[in-house]
């Protein structure tokens, strides 16, 4: 067997992997059911020059059914008009705050969320990024998730993200890619597995008493990537985690501009993917699975009519497919999926190699060392 056949034959195996895995998540990852009671959820929201978001973030969350809710937003020093629109929101269910200073060792969200954690008066919490735009049903639907899992301290959702630059709709669906193409949601029902807990930072929902045993956000305290280290914290004191379905609960636009994602992306690389051990393997996995046969059609033509490399892109793309249509995703997505891949993996080297050289992440005007 020649070199490109046996590439073939890799990238085959490398593309059926995900196909397999993520088949096996779609009937285990959920949309919840609505509660049978009536949930009393407290709904917390850090804002640091929030403007262009809180209004309309706020609120989504006094529009929610079939629940009891108070709202906590934090103002985390805001330089722009988030406290001013905040004072212009009259509503008994909306308590503002002002975030104390910043402790040294701590990033700016995981401090703004301990302390608003701490103000918190219901059984379960809601952590909410201002980004995200709620359905009126989605607290109804997280309580009734938590009531049907009571062994789970912490749980949550991806939101539907919406995306409209370039940069948005090539890298941001990737992410449903890596949750339901490498992660065996079967393997989720055991707490023991750390390295099998995920989530989303968006939004997450806890048990407030849950959360205090496991020392909640001062655990994570230096993370930039909470949507790895809350649950794998949440697990390290033995206590389970979830994953639903958030795609008809809520929307989110992330990022704005090229800028934006690469910088967003790049920010907590080094706590995920990007690691000396891990980013190897996510190489292969993804360049072998995504790039590579997409590449031997370009490079090798003999070699890409042989139905082994045609089949290797059609079962990448068909998963690429699969998870537009599921989780509601931009379709040029799946047509420029190699493309999104390698610059994904060119984003992860990039984060690898900052870190390697100690220069500090940055987000929202703070300056972070790479974990």
């Amino acid at each position: 067997m020649n070199t490109l056949a046996l590439l073939g034959d890799v990238s085959l195996a490398l593309a059926a992997l995900p196909m397999l895995v993520a088949l096996s998540n779609f009937g285990l990852i959920r949309r919840p059911g609505a509660s049978r009671f009536l949930p009393a959820i407290s709904v917390l929201i850090p804002a640091r020059n929030e403007a262009a978001n809180i209004a309309a973030a706020v609120e989504c969350v006094l529009a929610s059914t079939a629940c009891t809710i108070e709202l906590l937003v934090l103002d985390d020093d805001s330089t722009d008009a988030t406290p001013q629109i905040l004072a212009c929101i009259h509503d008994p269910r909306l308590r503002v705050l002002s975030a104390p200073g910043l402790p040294g060792g701590w990033s700016g969200k995981q401090h703004a969320c301990s302390v608003l954690a701490r103000e918190a008066r219901f059984p379960l919490m809601v952590f909410l990024d201002a980004d995200v735009r709620l359905a009126p049903d989605a607290l109804c639907r997280m309580g009734g998730y938590m009531e049907a899992h009571p062994q789970l301290g912490l749980a949550s959702g991806f939101p539907r993200q919406v995306t409209r630059s370039w940069s948005e709709w090539l890298l941001l669906p990737l992410i449903h890619l890596l949750l339901l193409g490498y992660r065996p949601q079967a393997l989720d029902r055991d707490p023991r597995l750390v390295g099998f807990a995920a989530g989303c930072g968006q939004l997450f929902i806890a048990r407030r008493d849950a959360y205090r045993r496991v020392g909640g956000h001062a655990r994570i305290r230096a993370s930039m990537h909470d949507g790895l280290t809350l649950p794998r914290a949440f697990r390290n004191a033995g206590i389970g985690t979830g994953l639903f379905d958030g795609t008809l609960l809520a929307s989110c636009r992330m990022y704005a501009c090229f800028q934006d994602v690469w910088n967003g992306l790049g920010k907590n690389a080094t706590e995920g993917m990007a690691t000396r051990r891990a980013l190897p393997v996510w190489t292969v996995l993804l360049g072998g699975g995504h790039v590579l046969p997409f590449a031997l059609l370009l490079t090798a033509p003999l070699v890409a009519e042989r139905s082994v490399v045609w089949a290797a892109c059609a079962l990448s793309l068909g998963l690429r497919a699969l998870l537009a249509i599921r989780y509601r995703q931009d379709a040029r997505s799946v047509l420029a999926s190699p493309v999104g891949v390698a610059m994904l993996l060119v984003l992860q080297w990039n984060a690898l190699v900052r870190a390697a050289r100690g220069r500090p992440a940055t987000w929202r005007g703070r300056a972070y060392p790479m974990q």
